[in-house]
């Protein structure tokens, strides 16, 4: 690849910019430099908070599958600053994505915070490891009750921002339930205060 973003902008992709007018704004974002390839703090800041997210992978025919991964806030780690690993806990024992990577090790890697509208996209080839106690250690979450049945890492080559257009602003139901018990306090606190000075 020229640039890091031809990880997306094939060929094909380039010519379909060109016809709608994008080309131009995207070969100055590649002559500045185009996507990021390592982990920088931003991208472990915005990693560390994040309980959901989205792995997309391909079966060796190209068959795409898309899998959701849920668990506490940071579960997807940064292990080095070109690699992301986390522990797979059991499942429906499906295992497509298991499957898929076995063909195919590419992946994307596609992370929405709702709250602050934010996304990320990352590109870059996975690799499930099997046998591993002391990775398993590394990316284990105490506390946690999903049982880690193997690791993955995540090798990246790329990783890019996008706007904020188009995503809803969602609030987690727990920070609704914290603000909730914070406003109900001080109105305690206000009803105590005014019952004294009426007292």
């Amino acid at each position: 690849m020229e640039f890091s973003s031809d990880i997306a902008f094939t060929p094909t992709v380039k010519q379909v910019q060109q016809r709608r007018g994008s080309r131009a704004a995207y070969a100055r974002m590649e002559a500045s430099g185009a996507w990021e390839t390592t982990v920088t703090p931003e991208l472990a800041d915005f990693l560390a908070e994040q309980t959901s997210w989205f792995l997309a992978t391909a079966n060796a025919e190209g068959q795409p599958y898309i899998q959701h991964r849920g668990g506490p806030a940071g579960f997807l780690r940064v292990l080095d600053d070109h690699t992301l690993g986390f522990a797979d806990f059991a499942g429906n024992r499906q295992y497509i994505t298991t499957g898929n990577l076995t063909d195919n090790a590419k992946v994307c890697v596609f992370l929405v915070d709702y709250l602050h509208k934010q996304r990320i996209k990352i590109w870059g080839t996975a690799t499930v490891v099997e046998g591993d106690p002391e990775l398993l250690a590394k990316l284990a979450m105490p506390g946690y009750a999903g049982k880690p049945e193997r690791a993955v890492v995540i090798r990246i080559e790329a990783w890019d921002t996008n706007c904020p257009k188009h995503i809803p602003q969602l609030v987690p139901a727990a920070l609704v339930a914290q603000l909730i018990a914070a406003r109900d306090a001080r109105i305690a606190e206000l009803e105590a205060e005014l019952t004294k000075l009426r007292g």
